[in-house]
């Protein structure tokens, strides 16, 4: 665990190929998807938040702080991460990010995060897998709040990567993994039904 680096699960997207709704209730192997994504993040980090607009008490079974965007308007998931950083700000040196329908996130995610990070001071870190660039999976230092703020506010600039090309970064590659016959992507994200019917085979694979 990194307790200088909060976490932020972005679960405030508005899941049109579901059907609208919150994707990150929906149940996967009994549990909520946003359950997965906990216990997978939460040893990794200090404090956590999630960052989701609308009635935050539909959240409030997972016991952890729901941010609100402070950018008007759905700004998609830099508000997200910009609320985040704002939030973070006094506690903590950088605030790494995750999707909240993500189930099989990697258990090293933060600390191969911030040892890259160490390595270029004030770069973003990124994650990627299969040579595909995840924006959304990454460690964003403190100090870019007021940049990010004028990105979307003043540009009216809603693209998480390129916020992250402008500003600097270093892309950190996971590794897939394989369980049996199937051959996971850490960052699998669940869009669709079929999706999650892919995603409940893939955790019965994984079972012991």
């Amino acid at each position: 665990m990194d307790r200088d680096i909060a976490g932020i699960i972005l679960a405030g997207g508005q899941s049109r190929r579901m059907g609208g709704g919150d994707k990150t209730l929906l149940v996967l192997g009994g549990r909520r998807l946003l359950d997965h994504v906990i216990a997978r993040l939460a040893p990794q980090v200090g404090p956590m938040a999630l960052s989701a607009n609308g009635d935050p008490m539909r959240f409030a079974r997972f016991g952890l702080p729901v941010l609100a965007d402070t950018v008007e308007g759905y700004a998609g998931p830099l508000a997200g991460i910009l609320t985040g950083l704002e939030w973070a700000s006094m506690a903590c040196s950088g605030v790494v990010t995750a999707a909240g329908d993500t189930p099989f996130l990697p258990e090293d995610l933060v600390e191969r995060l911030a040892s890259a990070a160490a390595e270029q001071p004030g770069a973003i870190a990124v994650a990627s897998s299969g040579g595909k660039r995840h924006p959304t999976f990454a460690l964003w230092p403190l100090g870019l709040h007021d940049a990010l703020r004028r990105f979307l506010v003043d540009e009216d600039n809603r693209r998480v990567s390129a916020f992250i090309e402008r500003h600097g970064f270093v892309e950190v590659e996971f590794p897939m993994w394989s369980s049996g016959e199937h051959e996971i992507d850490p960052f699998f994200n669940i869009n669709t039904p079929d999706d999650l019917a892919a995603a409940e085979r893939l955790l019965q694979s994984i079972k012991p």
